[in-house]
Parts: C-alpha cells; structure tokens; sequence
C-alpha cells in the first residue's frame, strides 16, 4: 500500500537523448497537469546540434514542469525530480539537481559503451556518484520490450515507446491522468494503429508498474491551484504570440498577411498561422528572410495587416526593408524571437541581446516603435498591442519574444473577443488638399497635427494616386527630394512621430512604499525578477519591481521612476543592453546584472544578488 503525500509544488525534469522524445514526454505530462488545475510554467532545452551523435552530451534534451497549488513565475530554479534515460542525461543535469532530488534512471543504458561515451570510467550508479540523491534504478527500455512482447513489432520500434512507459510511471507517482494522453497518441498515429496501440501499451505499463512495485513508497499529490475564474489553456508564446496577430486582424478587420522564413526558434509562429485561413490569414513561406520581409510591407501597402516573424540573424537581412517601411510610413510587425548570437550563435538558446539592433540596427535614421513581450501568454497582449501601434500609428514596430517565451508554456485565460481594443483604421478615400491655384489634390504625407500620423491610401482608390519609394520624400506631397532643409525635417519628423506615440506609464510594485532599491526588467526577465522579489518581501526586505514592456518610445515617468530610488538594478540576458540605453538618456544610479549562458535567470541568484545590493545601499 503506497503513501499519498500532498505537496504544494514539484520542479521535474525530463532528459534523454534527442531520440528519446523528451519534449514530447513532457508536453504530454504539461498537458495532463493543466488539465488538473495546477498553476505551471515550462522550459523545454533543445541540443543546439540537428543531430547529435546518439547518447553524447551535445545531444541531450531536456524538458522541464514546476507545477503548484498557488501561482508561480517560473519553470523553476533546480529540478526537484530528474527522470534521466541515459549516462548523458544524468551527467548533464546532475551538476543541477540540489542534495536529496529524485533521480530516475534508466539502468538498462548505463552500459560501457554508453558510459564511456560521457567520460564515466566507472558506473556512477554504483561507485557513490549519486550516493547524496534518492536514486530509483528502473530498467525502462527491457520493461517496455516486455510489455509488448505480444505486438507484432521488432524490438527497436518496441523499445522507442520507453518514453511513454517513463510517462505513465511519473504520472502515476505525481497522480496525473492519462486519458488525454492516450486520445492524443491515437490521433498521433492514427494511420499505425499498431504504433498507437503499442505507445498506449507502454504508457499503461509504465503506470502499472508504479502501483504494483516496491520500488516507490510514496506518490504524491500537488491540489489545483486557486486561479482567478475563468477558462482557461495551456500555451507556449508562439502560439499565443500567433493567435495575439489573428485577434488584432479580427478586431482591426483587415486581412492578415505573415510574410516568413522558417528559422529557429520562430517558426512555430509559421505553423500556427497557416492553420487560420477561415479567419482572414495568408501565409507565405518565401524563398529567404528579404523576400518574406518585401511581401509583408508590400501587402500592407495593400491595405493589409503586414507582419513578419524571424530570429536574430533574420532581422538582420531584414534591416533595409524595414528602413523602406520607416520612409513609407506604413504598418509593419517585425517579431523577433531572439536567440543567441552572434551569427548562428546557439540556434536553440535563449537571449536578450537585440534590443540594440531592435532601436537602431538599420542604415540613416530610421527609428520604430519597439515592445517585449513578459510571459508566454503575455505573447498574446503584447501582439496586439503591436498591431494597435502599427495601425494606429503607420509604423514597423519591432516585437521582441525570445526562445524562453517562445517554447515556454503556462496557463492563459482565455479573454473575450469583445474586450479586445478596437483597431479599426479608416483608409483615405477622398481628396485632402487645395493647391494654391483652388486645385484639389491628394498628398499623402499630409498628416495629422498631434499624431503626425499620414493618411493610409489603399492602391485603386479613385482619385488617391501617389508616388511611393525610398528615395527622400517632399513633405505632404510626397514627391522626390534632395533639399537639405526638407530632409533634416523629414528625418526629425519621423523620429517625432515615434515619440509622439502614447503608451501607458510605468507601474511600480512597491507594496510598502519606502524601498530604496528598484529592480527594472524587460521582456522574459518578468518571471525570475518577480519570483525573486516575492521571496525577497516575503522575508522582510523591502524591494521595488517595475517591468518595461514598451522599449521606444519609453513611457513618460520613466525619468521620475527612476530617480525615485537610491540605485536600480537592471538585469538582462546580455551585456548591459537597456543598462547603457537608459544611463545615456536619464540621471540615475544604474547597476547592470548581466549574463549570456543561452538560459534564463533562476530567482534564487537574482535574490541573493538583490539582497546584497539592498544591504549595500
């Protein structure tokens, strides 16, 4: 008879080569934990190697759940559970675990072969390597070929299932259900039946073998936890980043139009959007990132919502395009899921580093609205509130995710289609303009007087012909110029126009009202700094939180925030990116807190380092 345990939070780790269905090991168990009603958050870690050699470091695959009864910020800083399916797994993410963890293991890898692969002279199950955890040596690929002994499949396609036995023996010791699991494998393979039957084989014998084995004496229990009401699904930031653009082409009621190139990690974004056809979507995969650029810019010259999705090295080739965008002055979303560089850099790691690039990685003066994104499902909000500006404002504006956000996934509650902001634009439609001889005219840099905004004339509407290109433009008319004096105020205009851009001010959390020290972050530094700061209070230090989500133009009362404290700690996924932007621009005292090892932030170092800064002060 086990013990049922209840517990308030679990952080488990799925490991294993690239091969071994890690990520889909642990989307399935996220799925599953949503469906209960915890609280979670999710890191997946890709090998950055297409394909590594089978078993080797460079290979492993890691996917890791924190789930909990209470709301929580972050996948979690250290693993409290760690289901390791090779000696590569287990060496990789030791160094990781805290003393006591559980460890999974699957003993039937652990042989010589394997183990020299890793560098292990001897076993580290048995010469005291992993003497300080609660080890639990379970052979899992010779199970699995047992429990399907009776399919008429080869031992190789048998022993692939070993990641749904290593799921059905988690979810039965974290008490998950598995019957959404199973309905998912079905639909999966449905053209194998076999294959299907197999997977659902192994899943059931994976569960079996935790009821019915001494091996664990304790299962335990994690309660649902207490949401705000709602309804609510598990999302990962591209697809919440996806359905963020579908909504504001719905609430805009413009067609949408995603002009990409795949790359990682970006590409999901791709894939979401061509599953919208029905909801006004066009997507085209061009042949490279300039291409993919062009369309999207010329489609909203079209009258469309124009939208483009790239990582770093795509935004790069994108550059000249989104600077003939700046001299239209037309709607263009620019998403960068950023990654880390330079050049190829680690394709399948996470980075904070093009913000720079973001504000002014483009030829003369071209500036553009800039925002980030601060969660998974703040993906959604943030693109449309991308889109609102772009619209609104005739505007590129830069969005920046990153790969953290982008293959991360927490719940998100669903919002009414109808509490959504209305981004309807009105197209020009008549003339605008007297000439001096009485002549009526249409000039299409005539603008508005507070938003310096122009008019948006759709091609073939009567009447509205107007010359369009890169080449300098005379203001209002929109003809070619090369007078110095109408260029320096075209270029001071439309750096005005950005500015003119009204977005909210900057909130700050500092529930007491007297801390000295604000710790200020942008885009995927949301959850860590927030999950620090809340440990922090919670112990009785006073600390200040504030979070940008618009980059350019900034809000308002950032000058007065920050100079509100005695010293403000940024800290970024780079080498001080907004620290240097923002010492250049206001008088404060700014620490940056910096590093770049294609991971996020845990919350315990930011806490260790916020406390120290706060006893210093």
């Amino acid at each position: 008879m086990n013990t049922v345990r209840q517990l308030d939070r679990v952080v488990i780790r799925f490991a294993g080569d690239s091969g071994d269905g890690m990520q889909l090991t642990g989307d399935r168990f996220t799925a599953e934990t949503a469906k209960l009603g915890n609280d979670l958050s999710t890191l997946p870690n890709f090998p950055a190697e297409i394909r590594a050699p089978a078993g080797t470091l460079p290979g492993v695959s890691s996917f890791q759940i924190h789930f909990a009864d209470t709301d929580i910020l972050t996948p979690g800083d250290a693993p409290g559970v760690l289901v390791a399916m090779n000696p590569a797994a287990l060496k990789a993410n030791l160094p990781d675990l805290p003393r006591g963890a559980t460890i999974v293991v699957n003993s039937d890898e652990f042989t010589p072969r394997n183990l020299k692969k890793v560098g292990y002279a001897a076993n580290p199950l048995e010469d005291g390597t992993v003497e300080s955890y609660q080890v639990h040596a379970v052979p899992l690929t010779s199970l699995t070929i047992e429990a399907l002994a009776e399919f008429d499949i080869g031992k190789n396609e048998a022993a692939r299932a070993k990641n749904m036995f290593a799921l059905g023996l988690v979810s039965w010791l974290y008490s998950r259900p598995t019957e959404t699991t199973e309905s998912f494998i079905k639909r999966k393979f449905a053209a194998r039946p076999e294959i299907a039957a197999a997977n659902i084989a192994a899943l059931r014998a994976g569960h079996a073998y935790g009821e019915t084995t001494e091996t664990f004496a304790v299962r335990y229990e994690v309660p649902p936890a207490k949401l705000p009401s709602g309804t609510y699904r598990n999302i990962t930031g591209n697809v919440a980043l996806a359905y963020g653009l579908v909504a504001a082409g719905v609430r805009a009621q413009l067609p949408v139009f995603l002009g990409a190139y795949p790359i990682t990690p970006a590409s999901d974004i791709l894939h979401e959007l061509s599953k919208h056809k029905k909801l006004g979507v066009t997507t085209f995969q061009a042949e490279d990132e300039i291409a993919a650029v062009g369309a999207a810019l010329g489609a909203s010259y079209g009258g469309a919502l124009g939208i483009t999705t790239s990582s770093g090295p795509g935004i790069a080739l994108k550059s000249e395009t989104i600077s003939l965008a700046v001299a239209f002055e037309l709607p263009l979303v620019v998403v960068d899921v950023q990654r880390a560089g330079p050049s190829t850099g680690m394709p399948t790691k996470t980075e904070q580093a093009d913000l720079l690039m973001a504000l002014h990685g483009r030829h003369g003066e071209a500036p553009v609205a800039v925002i980030a994104a601060q969660s998974p499902s703040d993906c959604f909000h943030a693109a449309i509130e991308a889109c609102r500006i772009a619209l609104h404002h005739r505007t590129p504006v830069m969005l920046l995710s990153d790969g953290y956000l982008a293959n991360g996934s927490e719940p998100w509650s669903l919002p009414e289609v109808a509490d959504l902001p209305d981004l309807r634009v009105e197209f020009a439609s008549a003339l605008n303009h007297v000439d001096e001889d009485g002549t009526e005219a249409f000039w299409p840099y005539k603008r508005d007087p507070e938003t310096l905004v122009r008019p948006w004339a759709v091609p073939g509407t009567p009447g509205l012909q107007h010359r369009i290109g890169g080449l300098e433009k005379k203001d209002g008319t929109g003809d070619i110029s090369y007078d110095p004096a109408n260029h320096d105020f075209m270029v001071r205009t439309r750096a005005a126009r950005i500015e003119a851009i009204k977005v909210p001010d900057l909130t700050v959390d500092d529930p007491d009202g007297d801390s000295r020290v604000l710790v200020l972050g942008w885009g995927s530094t949301w959850g860590p700094i927030g999950a620090a700061c809340r440990a922090l209070r919670g112990r009785g230090v006073h600390i200040a939180q504030a979070h940008l989500r618009h980059l350019n133009p900034l809000p308002a009362n950032v000058s007065d925030v920050l100079s509100s404290y005695d010293k403000v700690v940024i800290p970024e996924m780079n080498l001080g990116q907004l620290s240097s932007l923002l010492r250049s621009r206001f008088d404060a005292d700014i620490v940056g807190y910096n590093q770049v090892r294609g991971l996020p932030f845990t919350s315990h170092e930011l806490e260790s380092m916020l406390e120290e800064v706060v006893k210093n002060v």
